[in-house]
């Protein structure tokens, strides 16, 4: 396995070109909004912040965010979770209907709107406190960023996963998967932001426990607080059900706007979390 702590050099030559390409055949003000989609462990915040270093070392202002950014503080999780008694996916943060949606869609459109010499203020998430349930950080310690910006990733492991409707909902033979999925379909304001899209597939579905357990070893090693690997089963099992419901229909049908679909990135990553396959829109070889 490479280190987990520095992206794959393919794969950021891969999002490299994607998104310098993307904003070369755009003509719209603002920033690019790149939306990031990929399983828990795969890499995706490493490569996010690594492609933002290579935009600041060629003097170009871009932006990291995930929507983990966005979470339902402690005492709005709290009160989810007793309106979805028994429910195992509504119980924690992490599936939809966990998050904070409108504090999502003001932050993205506040980006967008920026003027030059603008400062917006990105909501932030400690994930440690309350004993590692997690809260919001008071808006005061929220990191502030300054426009203008040329890139915006917005990272996310069910980011443009698709609203399945109250008929497909309702079929499902788990009803604590369809009270999650029926919270489902106001994510799709922030879409409404995102400019192109790259989705980070996994070759094989048992690649993501591997990934989080490698992940967590990784954290255990340089002395920081991190999951047991039994533990780190345990929280990524409980997100098999949504990959399997929803990464085939992302697969099947890349997000679009305005009934036109993204520029779209899809990457098949190894065992290695090496890209193995890189298809554009359409199923065309990359360029």
């Amino acid at each position: 396995m490479p280190d987990v702590h520095g992206p794959s050099a393919t794969l950021l030559a891969e999002l490299t070109t994607f998104a310098e390409e993307t904003l070369a055949d755009r003509s719209s003000p603002g920033p690019l909004f790149l939306g990031l989609n990929g399983p828990q462990g795969c890499g995706k915040s490493t490569v996010a912040a690594a492609l933002v270093e290579r935009f600041a070392a060629s003097g170009r202002s871009a932006l990291a965010l995930s929507i983990d950014d966005f979470y339902l503080t402690f005492e709005e999780q709290r009160a989810l979770a007793a309106r979805f008694p028994g429910n195992p996916y509504l119980e924690h943060r992490g599936y939809p209907g966990t998050h904070d949606v409108p504090l999502g869609d003001h932050t993205l459109g506040a980006l967008r709107r920026a003027e030059d010499g603008a400062v917006v203020a990105i909501p932030a998430y400690d994930k440690s406190a309350h004993g590692g349930r997690g809260d919001r950080r008071v808006e005061g310690a929220w990191p502030r960023v300054q426009a203008p910006l040329e890139l915006v990733i917005l990272e996310g492991w069910m980011l443009g996963f698709p609203a399945l409707g109250p008929e497909a909902e309702g079929s499902l033979s788990d009803r604590h998967l369809a009270a999650a999925a029926a919270l489902l379909a106001p994510y799709a304001a922030w879409m409404q932001h995102v400019d192109a899209f790259v989705h980070l597939d996994a070759a094989e579905p048992t690649f993501v426990l591997e990934w989080r357990v490698d992940a967590e070893r990784a954290r255990r090693a340089r002395g920081a607080a991190a999951l047991t690997d039994e533990e780190a089963r345990d929280y990524v099992e409980r997100f098999l059900p949504a990959y399997a419901l929803w990464v085939p229909r992302l697969r099947a049908e890349p997000p679009g706007r305005d009934g036109r679909p993204l520029p779209h990135l899809h990457v098949v990553l190894g065992q290695d979390r090496e890209p193995v396959g890189a298809r554009a829109p359409r199923d065309e070889p990359l360029r």
